[in-house]
């Protein structure tokens, strides 16, 4: 019977690929037709003697017939290409033995296989545009071949694994999954039921928007207006009488914001016999004002709650405080202040300047907190511009890939160390306990110590997982596996840039993260700190093309006329140049975002740093010489810094003076560049603090600038695990600058110097600096001591590496 019964399964045919899937089926075969057993022992002559002899022949060939039914299935079902592998067994059990050591593989080769399923298994997300059954099935599917390679798969690692992995629109259905459910014990189908009724729900919720978005509008022959949707209708109604006369002419009505109107008094018009509704009056301005109010962030709570998408927002904020443990509701202490809370409202966009998400956060009105008494500390380190710089050029000439993680709401996991009281929020009270407040277990956004509680909480996770913090930069972590390779990671704040050689390394590090906190991967770096970064095959190119698009647009220079250098080479700035006082707001607001450009713009740096000395009164010469640096950039809009994959990742450096470039104190300008022989990433202009009696001096000065900054490069560079074993290069274009920082002896020129600039000697006998000369006009840094001639400043431009990003190599989308 149940031979019989087999019958009616269809063999699958295996083509050389999913042996798993193949084998599991052909097992289920094997076993309704009762010859599994067979198949996968083998033929064994039963035991026989002499009175038996009869009944052991028949049993013989009973169980040959079966072998050779088995023998028959498998070669059924097996495609053409396969079939030569195993048309000489005349066994089932070496036919299947055959497929199985070369598609299953030895226990190392499963290993490997295993390997690679568990990391797709640990980075599988759900896609914003991927339906939840299409996830499940991907996710199952790969459970599957785990499973089939040995993996032993709980059912709560199954359901956890589902839970963490879902798009943001699901978090209330886990949320709720999570509190009320043991996650061990629960079954994955019934999981996967509640997630499948979750879905549609929120299928029928956009349905219904659909339909109410898409009313129309109808007209009976009586003149009286219907409607098709049951939503408001809030613009001026417009009527069609069928026995009076209207205006030849449309008249324009002041009181009700311009709209067409007309009247009965008037001479008859001509009336086409066209069967429409009759369309609504608009005019542009009313237009204009409901496109700006649909990206209008609401002030406070009770405009904010009208909205849905608010009100969801508002909610997702409120479960992820709570899911992180962040505070527990208690009684009102009497002696105790409680600090107050407020919902901030905002818009993410994309980069195209679509709605990306709305987010609400909800923070404490930190400023009513008293140090000493509500926190003691408040400092929390963040990342400089020069080691992101310096990390980025190090992974361009490593041919390393930069990536990039978002925690969610980061300082909801700062632990506090403080006794913080907060009130209720607006809109989450609980009812029946209005009086009580919450005790605050974790830091809340706006909280004096908030940054503090964050940084102390990542630091201690990231030691823990045997990361080591650079003793010359408090936010870069290494991690260094010997054998394996190396993984660098930055830390501003909730951002988190991420490179290495070992891609193992970074995997696993990402599974760590999003495992500990709620993190958001934002895949390969693209944008950081208002830079654009471009990661191609051969180079990595840094740009503000946006931010210098916002900063024209701001200023109203966004079509103005381009010019080819930021500052007039014959201008002298002074204090007093005899004209009018400019508007010191405006001034100081051009002065502080071009200063923020800079951060990619080693161009500009120079004519920032100039007219930052004129903030406190600046001339209308002064605001002048401020927005030709606009004009400039308007004209460079797409410039960047590109940094080349195969350079030598050895230090190298330029100093250089501007000898009493500031006419009213005589002071001298010092600047630098470092970098690996491409791009640029650390540089500077500095107005020096004394006056130089000579150029020698001046260069001396700047000389023990650049080699302040030298060292501190080297020791980053070191905890990157690029030690620079030789002196750092220099380059310097006075020879008498030189002279005076190798020799040790004191003298004239040099007496009078403040002491702390002599520990470059100190710093040259160590053989950690080696200053060397090099002619004026390849020095480099001279574009950030004074102002330069056209063609002369375009040739150090492109020294720094600073270029347009349509002279990139291959496509570069910015």
């Amino acid at each position: 019977m149940a031979g019989s019964g087999g019958s009616d399964l269809r063999a699958p045919i295996f083509n050389g690929e999913n042996y798993e899937f193949w084998k599991i089926r052909m097992r289920t075969i094997f076993k309704s037709h009762e010859i599994w057993n067979l198949v996968e022992k083998g033929l064994q002559v039963p035991d026989s003697k002499a009175d038996e002899e009869g009944s052991s022949d028949s049993e013989m060939v009973s169980l040959l017939m079966k072998d050779a039914k088995a023998l028959g299935i498998i070669q059924g079902a097996v495609s053409d290409d396969i079939f030569p592998r195993i048309s000489n067994e005349e066994t089932s059990k070496g036919a299947w033995d055959i497929l199985h050591q070369e598609f299953h593989g030895d226990k190392q080769v499963r290993s490997i296989m295993l390997q690679g399923l568990r990391r797709d298994f640990e980075y599988t997300r759900m896609r914003d545009d991927e339906i939840l059954s299409g996830y499940i099935t991907r996710l199952l599917e790969l459970v599957n071949q785990m499973k089939g390679y040995g993996e032993d798969l709980t059912k709560g690692r199954i359901v956890q694994k589902l839970l963490i992995s879902l798009t943001k629109e699901f978090d209330p259905v886990c949320y709720v999954i999570e509190q009320t459910r043991d996650i061990e014990t629960i079954e994955v189908q019934e999981v996967i039921a509640a997630l499948r009724g979750f879905a549609q729900r929120l299928d029928r919720h956009a349905e219904s928007t659909t339909e109410k978005a898409f009313s129309s509008m109808s007209i009976n022959s009586k003149g009286s207006q219907s409607s098709s949707s049951s939503g408001s209708n809030k613009s001026k109604k417009n009527w069609k009488s069928k026995d009076k006369k209207w205006d030849s002419k449309p008249q324009n009505s002041a009181n009700q914001g311009g709209k067409p109107s007309q009247g009965d008094k008037s001479g008859k018009c001509k009336h086409k016999p066209y069967d429409h509704t009759p369309k609504k009056w608009k005019n542009l301005s009313e237009v204009y004002a409901q496109c700006k109010m649909s990206i209008i962030e609401p002030e406070n709570f009770e405009e904010a709650i009208k909205d849905e998408a608010w009100g969801k927002a508002m909610t997702e904020e409120i479960l992820m405080i709570e899911k992180n443990s962040t505070w527990e509701l208690v009684d009102r202490p009497s002696s105790k202040p409680i600090v107050g809370v407020k919902w901030i409202f905002k818009i993410k966009l994309n980069l195209d300047g679509s709605i990306q998400k709305h987010k609400a956060r909800l923070v404490a009105k930190g400023f009513t907190q008293k140090p000493g008494i509500d926190f003691n500390e408040t400092f929390a380190p963040v990342a400089r511009l020069d080691t992101i710089r310096t990390l980025i050029a190090l992974a361009a000439q490593k041919g390393w890939k930069l990536w990039q993680l978002d925690v969610k709401s980061a300082f909801l996991n700062g632990v506090l160390e403080e006794e913080v009281y907060v009130d209720q929020p607006d809109g989450f009270v609980v009812n029946g306990d209005e009086d009580k407040v919450y005790r605050l277990r974790k830091a809340l956004y706006g909280l004096k110590q908030a940054p503090r509680a964050w940084y102390s909480e990542i630091d201690s996770y990231l030691s823990q997982c045997g990361f080591h913090k650079s003793p010359s930069e408090a936010t870069l972590y290494v991690r260094t596996k010997e054998g394996v390779g190396t993984l660098i990671v930055s830390i501003y704040v909730d951002d988190i840039v991420y490179t290495g050689s070992s891609d193992e390394m970074m995997k696993e590090f990402k599974a760590e993260m999003m495992c500990k906190y709620e993190m958001s991967d934002l895949g390969l770096l693209h944008h950081f700190l208002g830079m654009g970064v471009t990661q191609t095959e051969g180079s990595i190119f840094i740009h503000q093309k946006k931010y210098a698009l916002t900063l024209l647009d701001k200023f109203g220079l966004k079509d103005c006329k381009s010019v080819s250098t930021p500052v007039v080479a014959t201008d002298k700035l002074k204090r007093e140049d005899g004209s009018d006082t400019a508007d010191e707001s405006l001034f100081r607001k051009i002065v502080g975002s071009l200063l923020y450009l800079t951060a990619t713009r080693p161009d500009i740096m120079f004519s920032a740093c100039l007219l930052a000395r004129f903030m406190h009164n600046p001339s209308k010469m002064h605001y002048g010489a401020a927005k030709r640096v606009l004009r400039y950039i308007q004209g460079t809009i797409d410039y960047g810094i590109e940094y080349v994959t195969g350079k030598s990742a050895l230090l190298v450096g330029y100093c250089d003076s501007d000898w009493s470039g500031s006419e009213e104190d005589m002071k001298s300008t010092s600047g630098y560049a470092f970098s690996f022989g491409s791009g640029a990433f650390s540089w500077a202009s500095v107005k020096q603090h004394s006056v130089a009696l000579s150029t020698a001096e001046a260069e001396y000065v700047s000389a023990a600038e650049a080699t302040s900054q030298a060292i501190w490069l080297r020791f980053v560079l070191e905890d990157f695990g690029e030690e620079q074993t030789a002196a750092t290069t220099v380059f310097c274009d006075n020879t008498s600058a030189i002279a005076m920082a190798k020799n040790p002896v004191f003298h004239q020129r040099s007496k009078h110097i403040k002491r702390k600039f002599h520990f470059i000697r100190d710093a040259i006998q160590e053989e950690v600096i080696e200053l060397l000369y090099c002619k004026g006009e390849e020095q480099i840094a001279d574009i950030f001591t004074k102002v330069l001639p056209k063609d002369r400043f375009d040739y150090l431009r492109r020294m720094l590496g600073v270029k347009s990003a349509s002279t990139l190599e291959g496509s570069v989308k910015m």
